[in-house]
């Protein structure tokens, strides 16, 4: 069932200035940019009509003049450097403080840029008037101004100096009013809304249970280190899910990552992506390779178990959850069959798969059609990711779950942590008005929550299962809040 006119005029009323027309046209003309989705709906909304037109030729100019390519670095360079004037662009910033000097250094990672130390520096004057903004976060989306200094009196060296900076955030989450508008609409208005939030059009969903698997796919969005594995065909979009709704998350597709990359790298002193990020996605899983296995065995197993790690004489903690996205054949889609051998090697040590939390069934989503782009008015995907990022840190919601869920006393840590840390992140993401338990209705918990954080936790124990006889396939016995007994 699609959007229909009564939800979209709630949309539209309720949000307001949140909301976006969607186009699949306008779509094409932002990946042919090269603008994800959370820039491409700021643009639609600073550019189109009541009617959600755009003019194309607007759009490009004003992003050929604020949003470079990274092969118009040098042509910005010369303008500082040999015209003397400054520029200025959206960029992806990070910025560190340099402890010998006590200087503010920035890298602008999409341009390659800097080489080299001190090439790159932030203005002392600035970088107290942004010090939150700067260096609130390992990497930032900003409004940056820059100009070329000489080094002295020496005009043949000098530093590309950050002068200005703007936050590129659009809105200000208030999550309060997030969850009073999330009362305005029934449970099904509200799963299709997500949907177009994130680019994709309920018509194209066959029923409610392809929706439910696709919406799997957000739960490192709103909870903190929840680790997945999926497996599905090609052409299901998890690739785009990952790299283009939030600027909060990563995607390593394919190659080779060493445990310096994604945990710590004692050369460079430097945290990995796991304490950048709100998830690693780690795409075309089978193509992936790792320098040394057995290292970077041993410390996932640490860090996806509580989120610590320790490399060398280093100890540190990320939030991010680690998602698996692999393919896999037509004749290994069973839940009952050994899956996992679809995997890497190093990833089919029974002690490491325990460690990921549930498994998303990836050939239960469409693959992608034109019937399955969003069209219409729609939550902005920008807003949409600043308040899923923002929701991670409500520890209410977890208390809401163990206060609903009672686990007979013989279940397995791991199981229990696992279906509790999957059904408070479906409570974040269907229900995000319920931060006390009396406010939920315990037969939609039971079947939205509960009884798909089981399911996504069942299949990663009957694989464990298959891949070692120790392990039981079967999960705790559960109660919902005293009222009744929840059995497989």
């Amino acid at each position: 069932m699609s959007l229909s006119d009564r939800t979209i005029d709630k949309v539209k009323t309720v949000f307001s200035d949140m909301v976006v027309y969607k186009n699949p046209r306008n779509s094409a003309l932002f990946q042919s940019l090269n603008i994800p989705s959370f820039l491409r709906d700021w643009l639609v909304m600073r550019f189109a009509g009541d009617e959600g037109r755009i003019d194309a030729e607007e759009v490009q100019s004003y992003v050929s003049r604020y949003i470079p390519r990274r092969e118009d670095w040098e042509s910005l360079k010369s303008e500082m450097i040999n015209e003397g004037q400054r520029v200025r662009f959206l960029a992806k910033v990070q910025v560190t403080i340099d402890v010998q000097s006590g200087k503010g250094l920035f890298q602008l990672p999409d341009f390659g840029f800097p080489r080299s130390k001190y090439e790159a520096l932030v203005d002392q004057k600035l970088l107290r008037a942004k010090k939150d903004e700067l260096l609130g976060s390992y990497e930032t989306w900003g409004v940056v101004e820059l100009e070329w200094v000489p080094e002295g009196l020496n005009k043949k060296k000098g530093s590309v100096v950050m002068v200005d900076f703007s936050s590129f955030r659009p809105y200000r989450v208030d999550l309060d009013f997030y969850r009073d508008a999330r009362k305005e609409f029934s449970l099904e208005e509200w799963i299709n809304v997500l949907l177009m939030a994130v680019d994709y059009h309920p018509a194209g969903f066959l029923d409610e249970k392809q929706k439910l698997t696709f919406l799997g796919r957000l739960l490192p969005f709103v909870a903190q280190r929840v680790n997945l594995i999926e497996l599905a065909p090609k052409g299901t979009g998890k690739s785009y899910v990952f790299s283009q709704i939030s600027k909060y998350g990563w995607l390593v597709s394919g190659g080779s990552i060493s445990r310096a990359r994604l945990l710590y790298d004692m050369n460079r002193r430097e945290l990995g992506l796991v304490s950048r990020y709100d998830y690693v996605a780690l795409d075309e899983i089978q193509t992936i390779s790792f320098p040394n296995e057995e290292e970077i065995v041993g410390a996932l197993k640490n860090y996806l178990e509580s989120g610590e790690f320790r490399v060398g004489d280093q100890q540190g903690t990320g939030e991010a959850g680690l998602v698996l996205l692999g393919n896999i054949s037509v004749e290994s889609m069973d839940v009952n069959t050994p899956m996992f051998k679809e995997l890497p090697l190093v990833f089919q040590e029974s002690a490491l798969i325990d460690r990921f939390h549930g498994f998303i069934e990836g050939w239960n989503i469409p693959r992608m059609r034109e019937n399955l782009r969003a069209e219409g008015w729609a939550l902005n995907t920008e807003y949409f990711s600043e308040v899923v990022h923002s929701i991670r840190d409500d520890i209410r919601y977890a208390n809401v779950v163990d206060e609903l869920i009672l686990i007979s006393g013989n279940g397995d840590t791991r199981d229990t942590k696992a279906i509790k840390r999957l059904a408070t992140s479906w409570l974040k993401l269907l229900f995000p008005h319920v931060v006390k338990p009396e406010d939920m209705n315990t037969e939609e918990f039971e079947r939205y929550c509960l009884n798909i954080a089981r399911q996504m936790r069942g299949v990663i124990r009957k694989q464990l299962h298959l891949m070692d006889s120790e392990y039981s396939d079967t999960l705790p016995e559960m109660t919902i809040a005293g009222i009744r007994r929840y059995t497989r």
